[in-house]
């Protein structure tokens, strides 16, 4: 008689690797060297994390981009993670689900209240204007819902549910904004293939059409050489790049140096995102991009004569 498999809930090592931006292969070799994360299986005989191992995955994530090494953080427990991240990260503990008090749109998402999401994130836009509500609004909730998960205060779908709202309140607002400028620079927009996040990208487009660029985002997960073979077919002035805190410093600084490498000579490169690694290293040909309100600064760089990164 065959030995009965002991399967477990979680989230598949697919799912995993875009909520952390850790590839699949490095969760198989931490596996094996250092005994975390410990995945069980599923019906299937596939990997499933549970939701505890994968908030702590991305609290690692998120220091590894910071400059620490993954063989010391793996070994610690999740309070001493978010102790090390900082007082931000540790005010609340990973277990239960404690509500950010302050923010509606949180507290709307516990209760899978999609309909009201979608309301005060239309409030916000009448309230700031769109270019403002991406700035000052939109940028720090995404931090906020982000941590949020890694807490454990809102789970998985929940926030997917913040994604698919906020990309359907911002789309229509987008849709709406004049036609571009036939003097302004034409923008390509991507991420790199270990980056599966992409609503840096939607803000930065916002920002670009306000300015009146003409802009294509080809979305998450592109190989270089076709940031490159676009970059030709849709005659680019500038390529623009997200990176979330999770990406892998090393897999930043390769992907922008070939990239950079690719490209043509008078084509602009930026970066912009939370990844640490921007700040940290000057990558010739690059521009950064600390703040998504840069952009507007940029733009007008763009537009003076002799102006170069």
């Amino acid at each position: 008689m065959s030995a009965q498999i002991e399967t477990q809930e979680g989230l598949p090592i697919a799912s995993v690797e875009q909520a952390t931006g850790i590839a699949r292969a490095t969760l198989r070799i931490w596996e094996r060297r250092y005994g975390f994360p410990q995945p069980g299986r599923d019906v299937r005989g596939e990997r499933t994390y549970p939701d505890e191992q994968v908030r702590k995955l991305r609290l690692i994530a998120d220091l590894m981009a910071q400059g620490h090494r993954p063989g010391r953080l793996v070994q610690l427990t999740a309070p001493q993670l978010m102790s090390l991240a900082g007082p931000e990260a540790s005010a609340v503990p990973v277990a239960g689900r404690v509500p950010m008090l302050d923010d509606p749109i949180l507290s709307a998402l516990r209760e899978h209240e999609a309909s009201t999401v979608v309301r005060l994130l239309e409030e916000g836009i009448r309230q700031r204007g769109l270019a403002g509500f991406v700035v000052q609004h939109m940028a720090p909730l995404n931090v906020k819902v982000g941590l949020a998960w890694s807490r454990g205060e809102i789970e998985v779908f929940e926030e997917h549910l913040y994604t698919e709202c906020v990309q359907h309140v911002v789309r229509a607002h987008l849709a709406r904004l004049p036609r571009p400028s036939a003097e302004a620079p034409r923008v390509l927009l991507a991420t790199f293939p270990e980056e599966s996040h992409g609503l840096g990208l939607l803000m930065a487009q916002v920002l670009l059409a306000i300015e009146g660029c003409p802009c294509t985002s080809l979305g998450v997960r592109v190989p270089v050489q076709q940031i490159v073979s676009a970059s030709k077919a849709f005659r680019a002035d500038i390529v623009g790049l997200s990176f979330t805190a999770s990406m892998n410093p090393a897999h930043v600084l390769r992907g922008l140096e070939l990239l950079r490498t690719g490209l043509a000579p008078e084509v602009e490169l930026w970066a912009g995102g939370r990844s640490q690694v921007l700040a940290r290293h000057r990558i010739a040909g690059v521009r950064p991009m600390p703040q998504i309100g840069d952009i507007p600064e940029a733009v007008a760089l763009w537009r003076q004569p002799g102006d170069g990164v």
